[in-house]
């Protein structure tokens, strides 16, 4: 008999300073595309994030996982590593990014998705930079243009 596929979320919180710019643009041009977040002292958000993990509902918990599994696991690789730090410069793995939303939250991904136990799948994460802007990642890629 098929078991029922279940999405469970945890939403987390973290602040962090970032700076958008591109090293190869003048600052006039940086500031013309990034506007105050190409501040070349740095600005801050307060950020949340919901991570949605999928699999079916384990039969002996009730749970398709524990989400305070999931929080420590968000905690430990991801939060602890970001919150009140510079993106730009005291994350290692953000290395070489400009921490645009878009490329944080597909970097998150990439450090979520191998943590997860067996048989539970990352299945989207929402990354919120402020309450009105977000952004969605389900982990897929852009069809090749050849």
């Amino acid at each position: 008999m098929p078991q029922p596929l279940v999405r469970v979320t945890r939403r987390l919180h973290f602040n962090a300073a970032h700076r958008l710019y591109r090293p190869d643009w003048t600052d006039e041009r940086n500031a013309e595309v990034f506007g105050p977040c190409a501040n070349p002292h740095w600005h801050g958000h307060n950020y949340e994030i919901e991570v949605t993990v999928e699999g079916t509902i384990n039969p002996e918990t009730g749970y398709v996982m524990d989400l305070g599994d999931l929080k420590d696991r968000v905690n430990e690789s991801v939060i602890d590593q970001v919150d009140h730090r510079n993106l730009n410069v005291e994350v290692p793995w953000l290395e070489g990014l400009n921490p645009t939303t878009e490329n944080f939250v597909v970097a998150i991904w990439t450090r979520l998705e191998p943590l997860l136990p067996s048989g539970v799948r990352l299945a989207r994460l929402v990354l919120w930079e402020t309450p009105r802007n977000y952004v969605e990642y389900e982990g897929e890629l852009a069809p090749s243009s050849s």
